[in-house]
């Protein structure tokens, strides 16, 4: 599946900042389910990007503006190739999980975080689940990923981000950060490495907006992925109770929300920011030559950076 895709952020201050410097995490992977075409950013007021790539292999595009500015915004145009991923036909057993060097290349993936600490309850909850499906890592993952779309209602404002995920499974509401969260807590309960995916969903939906000829109007997405020996990693999506496929474009992944958000950054005033953000995908013609969903703006050199004046704050 061919999709062209829009990001845009826009923040509003209520009074004139200084200097904010910022980090983009937008632009889509190219891996062996997908292939990036091409990738574009902008800012407004206008910037010079430093691009890299992080320790989790996720490209970040560091821009600062050194000017005072009330409004700052960001758009980021991807156009990616997508297709399902192929199909497994083993089922290693949950024994295999205890391999020394499957357990050394994964360590990272299988301790709690912040947004990820489980309790012991949790664990006998995953526990139950992975043992109804006959004791394969496969099924287990499966039956998690069922178990947290089951449990958990879709409900825009019911949590808030750094929120302690035994609260949100208490609560049975929250978003897809939420879902995603709660399926690799549950997975790395059991033994079964697991990280968080932030990224976006083609889907036209009641969660979505459909704005008609191919193009949905929607919000970045965030699922997971669990470490099957021999097989890889496994990617699903317990928001929508499905396996991650076409529809699906990866941007990164990392422990949790915290390794891979959109756009974080810290300012230096009194303002307090007012975050607007939107994705608008469009499903083309593979023939079609790329487009763009937004007019162009030029990228300005950026002045030399000068210290930041009084307090520091996050942007989220």
């Amino acid at each position: 599946m061919r999709l062209d895709i829009c990001y845009r952020t826009k923040l509003a201050f209520d009074a004139p900042v200084r200097e904010s410097q910022n980090e983009l995490r937008a632009c889509p992977v190219t891996d062996e389910r997908q292939q990036l075409l091409s990738y574009r950013v902008t800012v407004e007021p206008s910037a010079r990007l430093l691009s890299f790539t992080d320790y989790w292999g996720t490209r970040v595009d560091h821009f600062g503006v050194t000017e005072s500015h009330a409004d700052l915004e960001v758009v980021a145009e991807a156009s990616v190739e997508t297709q399902d991923p192929p199909a497994h036909s083993a089922a290693p057993a949950m024994e295999s999980l205890g391999d020394p060097d499957f357990l050394n290349d994964h360590d990272e993936f299988l301790k709690p975080t912040r947004h990820t600490d489980w309790d012991e309850a949790m664990a006998r909850q995953a526990r139950e689940l992975a043992a109804a499906d006959g004791s394969n890592v496969v099924g287990a993952v499966t039956e998690l990923n069922e178990f947290v779309g089951g449990r958990l209602a879709y409900e825009p404002g019911a949590t808030e981000i750094g929120e302690p995920i035994t609260e949100v499974l208490a609560k049975g509401a929250g978003v897809c950060q939420d879902y995603a969260h709660l399926g690799v807590a549950l997975c790395r309960s059991i033994g079964i490495p697991a990280r968080y995916v932030s990224g976006y969903l083609f889907s036209s939906n009641e969660r979505t907006g459909s704005i008609g000829g191919g193009l949905v109007r929607v919000q970045t997405h965030a699922w997971f992925e669990a470490a099957v020996p021999e097989l890889g990693w496994l990617a699903l999506d317990p928001t929508n109770r499905l396996a991650v496929g076409h529809q699906h474009v990866k941007i990164g992944h990392g422990r949790d929300y915290d390794d891979v958000p959109p756009l974080r950054g810290v300012y230096s005033g009194p303002g307090a920011p007012e975050l607007d953000a939107s994705v608008e995908i469009r499903r083309m013609d593979p023939s079609r030559q790329p487009t763009s969903l937004m007019q162009p703006s030029l990228l300005a050199s950026v002045k030399a950076p000068r210290t930041r004046e009084q307090q520091q704050q996050q942007q989220q």
